[in-house]
């Protein structure tokens, strides 16, 4: 008798690799949608001759089912391809994109980028990041390894500590400017025509808890005027540190979060890859932090730049089943098509040689927003095997690196008052 060594069940092996994983089931995929389209010829070829007469009418219905089965199987598996709006409720979605891709075309304005420059403490930050990266770069050395990241992803770094800490305020109820006492909200007031000028299509009041005064605090979008006002919650905030990072010379993006919240992406050159960054958390690369973090349910994360517009809800919702909300504002492939529209727009008057470049970063970075959701779905299979241990990640840190205790309270879903909020404690999602 042959006795073969058997591996225990129950057991893993302590070199097991989910990212071979990754790779075996997308090729386990890709067989089985090319099995798939072959089965699909094969039908359709056998409905080319006409079956005989004592069989024409007892597999006509049987026919047609299974051909509609097979054909509604393959559809889902064929790539999406972009549709116009027809509905009125497609429209408005698609409208609303357009509107929101106007942000960042704003953050091109000389005038603006240079004021921006002369309120940035620039020999401070450049000489913090100088000696960061020159720690950073001596380390990877020490370890024989290629540094993880570039001086321009430093000096963001240091930027984003600086806007945090020294530059912006966090505002949830704005004092009274007689007594200085705290105010309580007191509903939305009309904006007035300087307000609307100056981009505050809101504005909320606040009535004095000690003189009973009034108060208005408008939400202004203006980016000159959050230079001057230097506060704000998060619109404020994602707004003017995202034309910020422009000023000192990285390319941005403003992301529009369905949920009423917005944030930042930064493209590294180093790394050729947009990395996530939120000001108000003072956070860099923690994308899973709103889903996995805060437990919320995230449906449309849109990323809009001056080269266009990309869905990048796979970088932030990492399961879909447990962090995805439901996507039933519009078709996905008109939103493909809204956004392959204000792509259009945008890149129209680049230059045939720019254009191909932004399409192979397109093309670079859906293979990279694919791989996030094969290697969550491998994640998943490999944490059922008993005593496995998921590798990790930079991008899978869930909370904020500064851990304020407002942030940590709220976090753990421990209730504070509303006047001890700060920033760091995602103040109400729904007031951003």
């Amino acid at each position: 008798m042959s006795h073969r060594s058997q591996r225990p069940t129950g057991s893993t092996p302590a070199n097991f690799d989910a990212t071979e994983l990754s790779k075996e089931f997308e090729n386990l995929m890709r067989n089985k949608r090319f099995n798939d389209f072959q089965q699909q010829s094969s039908h359709s070829k056998s409905r080319t001759s006409s079956p005989a007469p004592s069989q024409s009418t007892t597999l006509s219905s049987d026919s047609s089912q299974t051909t509609t089965t097979t054909q509604s199987r393959i559809n889902r598996r064929l790539p999406i391809m972009p549709r116009r709006p027809h509905d009125s409720a497609s429209v408005k979605f698609c409208n609303l994109l357009h509107v929101l891709s106007v942000t960042p075309t704003k953050y091109e304005n000389p005038g603006l980028l240079d004021e921006a420059l002369t309120v940035i403490p620039l020999d401070r930050l450049y000489a913090e990041a100088d000696d960061e990266h020159q720690i950073h770069k001596a380390r990877y050395a020490s370890m024989g390894k290629k540094p993880q990241w570039g001086y321009q992803d430093f000096v963001i770094r240091s930027l984003l500590k600086w806007f945090k800490k020294s530059f912006f305020t966090w505002v949830n109820n704005p004092q009274c400017s007689r007594c200085l006492m705290p105010t309580i909200a007191h509903g939305m007031v009309p904006p007035t025509p300087d307000e609307t000028a100056r981009g505050a299509t809101r504005v909320e009041g606040y009535k004095c808890s000690g003189c009973g005064s009034l108060e208005r605090f408008p939400r202004y979008s203006d980016v000159w005027q959050l230079l001057q006002t230097r506060c704000g919650r998060g619109g404020e905030w994602a707004n003017c540190f995202t034309m910020l990072c422009r000023a000192l010379g990285s390319r941005v993006r403003w992301v529009w979060n369905s949920e009423d919240y917005v944030w930042t992406e930064v493209y590294s050159e180093h790394q050729r890859r947009w990395v996530h960054v939120d000001a108000c958390e003072g956070v860099w690369d923690q994308p899973r932090l709103y889903t996995e973090g805060w437990n919320r349910k995230l449906a449309y994360c849109i990323a809009f730049s001056i080269d266009g517009a990309t869905d990048v809800t796979r970088r932030y919702v990492r399961s879909s089943s447990k962090y995805g909300a439901p996507r039933t504002r519009v078709a996905e492939d008109v939103l493909l098509w809204a956004i392959y529209e204000i792509r259009r727009m945008r890149r129209e008057k680049l230059s045939e040689q720019d254009r191909r470049r932004l399409r192979k970063e397109d093309e670079r970075e859906e293979r990279e927003l694919r791989m996030f959701t094969t290697s969550a779905l491998a994640a998943e299979i490999t944490s059922l095997f008993p005593g496995s241990r998921r590798s990790a990640r930079g991008d899978e840190q869930k909370t904020p690196l500064t851990q304020d205790e407002a942030a940590a309270q709220w976090i753990h879903g421990r209730p504070q008052n509303e006047s001890e909020q700060g920033p760091d404690s995602q103040r109400d999602f729904d007031r951003r």
